[in-house]
């Protein structure tokens, strides 16, 4: 599908500076531009490549001043990354317009199906369960009994999703994730064996949740693992039972939040980082990459770090000391030295 210069400007609330008419079909990054496609600068890093793409439209800053002669056509906006974003959105979603009920996928009978819905092959749905309208549902996903997706949600190849999760509105799970298995709950017995605590409660994801491929969330031991609306997940993340993760809040890979923690609102996580369980995390804190939270931290907007984790100012000024500790060493190691000589030892 061929979209316009002007097309795309109508879109983006964006004005065309140079030919309205010129077509695009596919997108491209602006230094590896070519014919038929459109990029954008956002970046000044990337500015000497505009007088060079081959990109026949490029999306730019309203401010944007070109220092050389174009040949691509310009469209002007706000603000060129999130125009893009939007465009990138408006591609996809025109890439992914399929829907009817493969006929090797098992639904159950009892198992209510929204309109506009795509399900693929090898998808199973259990029973009681309700799909909103217009969601994906791609192979080889498992839906279990009593559970409720939101409209507009999309699952991808191989996602297990256990009975009773309920799923909102605009979600995008990948592959592989996991929602709902059982929490790790175990009761140490005399014999120092294990006796199962059974997991009874659910997973609830509110409205615009998105979570990684290969993610788990474990079912509550009573109640829920709640994932508040708008919360990002990457990759490889364990989130345990009875958690629950504020609003907007993003967690990059291979973090593990254990059970029964609370994380507050717009908290950023960076990777591999630990949290233990029983703990409060207030709204708006960062952490830094490999911390170790072992502890709640209750002041709004901290940025913390390190294992344990503290104040990220605190953490820095430990790691200088650290650094300092052998030639701290060896200053004491001479001042022993030089006070034993005083002493006549």
């Amino acid at each position: 599908m061929k979209f316009t210069a002007q097309q795309i400007a109508n879109a983006l609330n964006g004005s065309v500076e140079g030919r309205p008419e010129v077509e695009v079909s596919t997108l491209s990054k602006i230094e590896e531009g070519k014919p038929g496609s459109i990029s954008f600068l956002a970046n000044p890093i990337y500015t000497k490549y505009i007088y060079d793409t081959k990109a026949d439209i490029v999306v730019v800053n309203e401010d944007f001043k070109p220092e050389k002669p174009l040949t691509a056509t310009l469209i002007r906006v706000k603000d060129a990354y999130l125009a893009f974003t939007s465009l990138l959105e408006i591609y996809q979603n025109s890439k992914q317009q399929k829907t009817g009920i493969s006929p090797n996928a098992a639904v159950a009978p009892s198992a209510k199906i929204g309109e506009g819905v795509y399900i693929g092959d090898f998808v199973s749905i259990g029973e009681n369960t309700t799909i909103g309208n217009n969601v994906k549902i791609y192979s080889n996903t498992s839906i279990g009994d009593n559970c409720k997706i939101g409209n507009d949600t999309t699952i991808y190849y191989g996602v297990k999703i256990y009975s009773e999760t309920v799923i909102g509105n605009e979600c995008i799970l990948h592959g592989g994730s996991v929602i709902g298995a059982d929490g790790f709950g175990f009761a140490p017995q005399q014999n120092t064996d294990f006796k199962k605590i059974p997991q009874i409660g659910n997973v609830i994801l509110e409205d615009r949740v998105e979570v990684g491929a290969n993610t788990t969330i474990d079912r509550a031991t009573m109640g829920s693992t709640i994932i508040r609306k708008g919360v990002k997940l990457d990759n490889l993340i364990q989130i345990a039972h009875n958690v629950e993760i504020g609003e907007n809040t993003v967690i990059a890979s291979q973090s593990g939040v254990s059970g029964s923690t609370k994380l507050g609102k717009n908290c950023m996580v960076a990777g591999q980082v630990g949290f233990v369980g029983h703990i409060k995390i207030a709204d708006g804190v960062k952490v830094m990459a490999q911390s170790g939270i072992s502890k709640s931290f209750t002041k709004p907007d901290s940025l913390i770090g390190g294992s344990p984790a503290t104040n990220l100012a605190d953490h820095q000024r430990s790691l200088i000391y650290l650094r300092q500790i052998e030639s701290m060493v060896k200053r004491i190691t001479e001042l022993e030295n030089k006070l034993k000589e005083m002493r006549g030892e």
